[in-house]
């Protein structure tokens, strides 16, 4: 089934068109001062888990590492008060303060050079912040987009699993990033995989206040670091429920809250921010309009009978869902088919974070 030599296949899939790119200095003090203006004034701000998982299924079908088959994870062990909010999406900057962070030449520049392509359109803005967090995620892939299914219209669960399968090449929406940090932590950098995750991890080294990367997150494994004291990063009272805000009674300070009970209260300087900027690639005009016309899309239902079809031939026991979107077993099953058992290495000083086990009483 998952043989050493399917596990070396399946990795070597799993590398960037490019390696990441460094970039310094990315944005003006004056575009810092907005992004974070938006975020203080349009939260508060849900957990990353709780926006886009139903499931640890669904988590782990992004990650690395199959469910134990004698033990039951739960969501509530991999929370970490990580939070997050999009500046932009459709190719639609939401937020006209920040127009032209998202419509940056800059940036297409970037990523096509990074492609070596000759149009791209930017894409979607998110942003990603916490004050100290520790950080349970054993590296993961963003989630990729093809023709006809993208992370926009599916769940985040399945365009990871095509990713990895390597059955879907043809449909891959090429893409990059500009991914950016704010951080004055001196131990918090940025982990990646780009030969694949059964090789050796590079590290963009902290400190990572204004530096980043482009880099294409969907075919390489990636994480980043936890951050802040260690006893501040996973405060008392975090819940599914917990949001982030700015506080309103001193602009230099941002609160966690849960419910109406105050959990955590920290300054600026002490936040990790990242702000992701994607683009949508095109290595000429005729793969623009096969990505824009339709006339080549996917279908859900064709995708997951791919998948079934593919893992059922290489001798994996898949049993047809009825609700192949939803259904854990069957998310469980076919992540099985092509999950290599993740990142085989982590850099000595940027270990993953162990899962939260509360004591049972």
């Amino acid at each position: 089934m998952m043989t050493k030599e399917r596990q070396q296949a399946l990795s070597n899939l799993l590398r960037p068109a490019s390696p990441p790119r460094e970039l310094n200095n990315i944005y003006t003090p004056d575009q810092i001062q907005r992004l974070l203006d938006v975020v203080r004034k349009d939260g508060p701000w849900n957990l990353i888990i709780a926006q886009h998982f139903a499931s640890a299924d669904e988590l782990i079908a992004t990650m690395s590492g199959a469910l134990p088959e004698d033990f039951e994870l739960t969501l509530d062990m991999f929370l970490t008060p990580t939070f997050r909010g999009f500046y932009a999406n459709y190719s639609a900057a939401l937020y006209p303060e920040i127009e032209d962070c998202f419509y940056n030449p800059t940036f297409l520049e970037h990523a096509k050079a990074y492609w070596g392509a000759k149009y791209a359109k930017p894409q979607m803005m998110l942003f990603n912040v916490n004050g100290p967090a520790g950080n349970t995620d054993p590296g993961h892939l963003d989630s990729p987009s093809f023709r006809g299914v993208r992370y926009e219209n599916s769940p985040t669960w399945l365009c990871s699993v095509m990713g990895k399968s390597g059955l879907f090449t043809d449909y891959l929406i090429k893409m990059a990033q500009v991914i950016t940090w704010f951080s004055h932590d001196d131990a918090s950098g940025f982990t990646y995989w780009p030969d694949g995750p059964l090789q050796a991890p590079q590290r963009l080294l902290p400190p990572i206040y204004n530096r980043g990367v482009v880099v294409q997150n969907e075919m390489m494994y990636h994480r980043g670091e936890a951050n802040g004291p260690l006893e501040q990063q996973r405060p008392d009272g975090l819940e599914f429920s917990t949001v982030f805000s700015g506080d309103p009674a001193d602009n230099d300070h941002w609160l966690l809250k849960t419910g109406d009970r105050v959990i955590a209260r920290h300054h600026t300087d002490e936040l990790r921010f990242l702000v992701h900027w994607s683009a949508e690639v095109f290595e000429d005009f005729a793969e623009l309009k096969k990505n824009m016309d339709g006339s080549h899309d996917l279908s859900h239902e064709q995708a997951i009978n791919m998948l079934i079809d593919d893992a059922r031939a290489k001798g994996f026991a898949i049993e047809t869902p009825s609700d192949p979107l939803h259904d854990a077993t069957f998310i469980r099953a076919i992540n099985a088919a092509y999950d290599i058992g993740g990142p085989t290495s982590y850099p000595d000083n940027a270990p993953v974070t162990p899962l939260y086990m509360p004591e049972v009483a």
